[in-house]
């Protein structure tokens, strides 16, 4: 994976990118990650994809600018990072507020968008759960132990965290401004209207991927996205939380790819 920088607005944003197929695949982190945490998937799709994960304007180590961090602002900001990188009609995989900013963008711009999988994503939940409750509090006061009580919550496998996760984590939100936009980010969901009826407006092939405990956002919310969105696949990983692409990243990344490449 090569790390790369661009400016949008006058802001630094960073980004991986890796592999040269002429076929874009974007992969949209959620609330408080970075791009790090799609590292167990990228290299199962550099060969049949150029991947690019930018680090979202707010979280990782892109800047963090005193802004109201609402829906409209993050969609908008992948139009523009789409633009400034060269994308066009890209593969989109989005994870849990990625999740919701890719379904977000993709009811706008459908057809700026070739395929699109939404994973476990954020919109329809608008009560907390402990998961997501103790995650906001290890952002909030970020160390070790709060740190790897919220990942093994939103794990929910029982199997411990790796050191990296849970480092990298606590380091990026000591960073100046990162619980700024994290807040900002939690008020701009927490105002917004549910996503229900935008994602009638999703005319783009779309699989919903969803792990079977996860404890964050239940699966009992993946009908929501698959009724409303027209064209609309749905796969349930077992045995996994909130990120099956980090649990099980192998079978994750057979299905997208199953997917994307029209099998």
């Amino acid at each position: 994976m090569e790390e790369k920088f661009l400016q949008i607005d006058g802001h630094k944003i960073r980004y991986l990118e890796s592999g040269n197929s002429k076929n874009t695949l974007v992969l949209i982190h959620g609330l408080g990650a970075s791009a790090e945490r799609w590292s167990p998937v990228i290299p199962l799709f550099e060969a049949n994809f150029r991947v690019v994960v930018p680090d979202l304007i707010g979280f990782g180590y892109s800047d963090k600018p005193t802004a109201d961090y609402t829906l409209d602002f993050f969609s908008e900001f992948l139009e523009k990072f789409f633009m400034a990188s060269n994308i066009v009609r890209p593969n989109i995989i989005g994870s849990s507020l990625g999740g919701q900013i890719s379904a977000e963008y993709a009811s706008l711009h459908s057809q700026n968008i070739e395929k699109l999988i939404l994973v476990s994503p954020s919109g329809v939940m608008k009560q907390s759960t402990p998961a997501l409750e103790a995650y906001i509090m290890a952002a909030l006061y970020p160390n070790e132990i709060s740190a790897k009580n919220a990942f093994e919550l939103m794990e929910g496998s029982g199997k411990d965290i790796e050191e990296n996760i849970v480092n990298g984590f606590v380091e990026r939100m000591q960073l100046p401004n990162a619980k700024l936009a994290f807040m900002s980010t939690l008020l701009g969901l927490k105002n917004s209207k549910p996503i229900t009826t935008k994602l009638q407006s999703i005319f783009v092939p779309t699989l919903i991927i969803w792990g079977a405990n996860d404890p964050v956002i239940p699966i009992n919310y993946a009908n929501d996205f698959v009724s409303a969105i027209q064209d609309c696949r749905f796969f349930r990983m077992d045995g996994c939380g909130h990120t099956p692409y980090v649990q099980d990243p192998h079978t994750f990344a057979s299905k997208a790819l199953e997917f994307l490449n029209g099998l």
